[in-house]
C-alpha cells in the first residue's frame, strides 16, 4: 500500500514539473521586444535593430578622437523609411567658419588668434544689422535664420569643434537649429564608449550672439529621434512633451535588438511662421553634465559661451534624444 502511494506521489510530481517546464519554455520563447512593442502607445514610429548604411562617413579626418560619421536608413513596421541619425544637408551646404577644428588644423589658443574679417556674412536683409554668433554643438548643427539655412557644422561627429558665423538681418528674427547627436551604431543611438560596445552618447548645444542673444530655457526644443530604447514601456508623452526619463541609459555589450523612436519633422519647422507654442521649453544643462572641461574647442573661447551667460540646451533627455530642433525669436 505504501509503495502504491509513493508511486502515485512521484507520478504526480513528475507530471507537475513537466507542465511547469512547458509553461516556462513557452514564456521564454516569446521575444521580450514583441511584448514591449504591444505596450507602446506613443505618437512615434518604432524601429528595431541596426539601420542599413547609406553613407559610410560624411568626412574623412585623421586626427585623434575622430569617429566615423555615417548615415543610414531603417524602416519601421509600417514600411516607412527613416534616415538616421537624421536628415542633413552636410554635403550641399555652406560650412560654418572654424573657431576650433582639428580636422582643418585650426587650433587657436584664444580669440585673438582668429581672423574675424575672414568670416563671410550671410545676408538675410540688405538693410539689417550684422550679427556674429559663436556656436558649440555636441555633435552637429544646421543653423537657420528666418527659415534660411546659412551654415552647417563642418564636423558631424568628432573631434569636437566650435564655430563662428555672421549674418545680416533685421529684428525681429527667428533662429532655428537642427541638432544631431551622432551615432556609431546607426539606428541605435549608441557608440563604443566607457568599456561597452553599445553606449548611448549625449548631446548639447550652446551659443551666444553679438546682439545679446544666448541659449537658455526660453528657447523651444523638440525631439524627433530617441534611441536606444531597451523597453518601450519606459516612454511617455504629455501633450507635445516626449519623455524618456524613465528609460535606461546604461551601456551594454550587445544592443542590436534595441529600438529607436522617430517622429516626422514638420516641413516648415525652421520658418518664421511655424507655431512652436506647444513645444516644450529647452532643458538646460551644466558644463559638467555635458563634459566640456577638457575640450579645447569650448574652453579656449569660454568667454563667448558661459562667459556671456549662455547655457547648454537640449530636449528633455540629453542622452537618448538624438535629433532635436531648437527655436528662438529675437525681438
Amino acid at each position: 500500500m505504501k509503495n502504491n502511494i509513493l508511486f502515485l506521489f512521484l507520478l504526480i510530481t513528475i507530471i507537475s514539473c513537466k507542465e511547469k517546464n512547458a509553461k516556462s519554455s513557452t514564456n521564454e520563447s516569446i521575444p521580450k521586444e514583441t511584448t514591449n512593442e504591444k505596450i507602446y502607445n506613443g505618437t512615434g514610429n518604432v524601429t528595431q535593430g541596426l539601420a542599413e548604411t547609406q553613407i559610410k562617413s560624411l568626412i574623412s579626418c585623421n586626427r585623434g578622437g575622430s569617429r566615423i560619421s555615417g548615415v543610414g536608413e531603417i524602416k519601421d513596421d509600417l514600411g516607412n523609411s527613416w534616415t538616421v541619425p537624421g536628415i542633413n544637408h552636410f554635403n550641399e551646404s555652406t560650412k560654418a567658419s572654424d573657431l576650433y577644428n582639428e580636422c582643418n588644423s585650426i587650433t587657436p589658443n584664444n580669440l585673438s588668434e582668429i581672423d574675424m574679417n575672414s568670416v563671410p556674412v550671410f545676408e538675410i536683409d540688405s538693410d539689417g544689422e550684422i550679427i556674429t554668433g559663436y556656436l558649440f554643438a555636441d555633435n552637429y548643427f544646421e543653423l537657420y535664420i528666418n527659415g534660411k539655412l546659412i551654415a552647417v557644422d563642418p564636423v558631424p561627429f568628432t573631434p569636437f569643434n566650435s564655430n563662428i558665423v555672421k549674418f545680416k538681418v533685421k529684428k525681429p528674427y527667428t533662429i532655428a537649429v537642427k541638432l544631431i547627436d551622432w551615432e556609431e551604431h546607426l539606428g541605435l543611438g549608441s557608440e563604443n564608449n566607457r568599456g561597452k560596445d553599445f553606449h548611448p552618447g549625449d548631446g548639447g548645444f550652446i551659443a551666444s550672439f553679438s546682439d545679446g542673444t544666448i541659449t537658455n530655457s526660453k528657447w523651444k526644443a523638440q525631439t524627433f529621434y530617441t534611441a536606444p530604447i531597451s523597453d518601450l514601456s519606459c516612454l511617455s508623452e504629455i501633450g507635445e512633451k516626449r519623455i524618456s526619463s524613465n528609460c535606461s541609459t546604461d551601456g551594454v555589450d550587445n544592443g542590436t535588438a534595441f529600438y529607436g523612436i522617430h517622429w516626422k519633422i514638420p516641413e516648415n519647422s525652421f520658418d518664421v511662421t511655424f507655431n512652436d507654442s506647444q513645444w516644450p521649453n529647452a532643458t538646460t544643462y551644466t558644463e559638467d553634465e555635458i563634459g566640456v572641461n577638457n575640450k579645447k574647442a569650448y574652453m579656449n573661447f569660454i568667454e563667448k559661451f558661459s562667459g556671456k551667460g549662455a547655457e547648454f540646451i537640449w530636449s528633455t533627455n540629453v542622452v537618448l534624444d538624438n535629433e532635436v530642433i531648437v527655436r528662438y525669436k529675437v525681438e
